[in-house]
């Protein structure tokens, strides 16, 4: 799927593929395939873009994906909410972080150590 292809799906088609995704991006991070992970990247990031242009009621639809059982998941919803969330995406991320040896919890300590001093900007 192509970035330009998400205007034209649902609310649900967008959080499935959001979910798909970004469970196949931290697998990937996990398994060091840097290559596969960035192919999927900008997808989510125009899903979360266009999710957030169709209101605030759309961009909660990422609160089902904060107990997902893929961290990749977790981690992307959770960072995605944080802008309306704070407390559930910190949440999220800080028990993320806890994961001994995973690039993905890596991620996720990093990212809120940038969101707590003010550097992340949600976008």
């Amino acid at each position: 799927m192509k970035a330009a292809q998400v205007q034209g799906l649902t609310v649900d088609q967008l959080v499935e593929k959001y979910r798909e995704l970004s469970a196949r991006h931290g697998r990937a991070i996990e398994a060091g395939n840097h290559k596969a992970a960035n192919r999927d990247f900008g997808v989510i990031v125009a899903i979360n873009k266009e999710l957030r242009s169709r209101g605030i009621e759309a961009h909660r639809e990422l609160f089902k994906l904060l107990n997902d059982p893929e961290p990749g998941t977790r981690c992307w919803a959770a960072t995605d909410v944080l802008e309306f969330a704070p407390r559930e995406g910190e949440q999220v991320l800080a028990e993320l972080a806890k994961v001994p040896r995973s690039l993905v919890g890596l991620t996720a300590e990093m990212t809120l150590r940038q969101w707590k001093a003010g550097e992340y900007k949600p976008g």
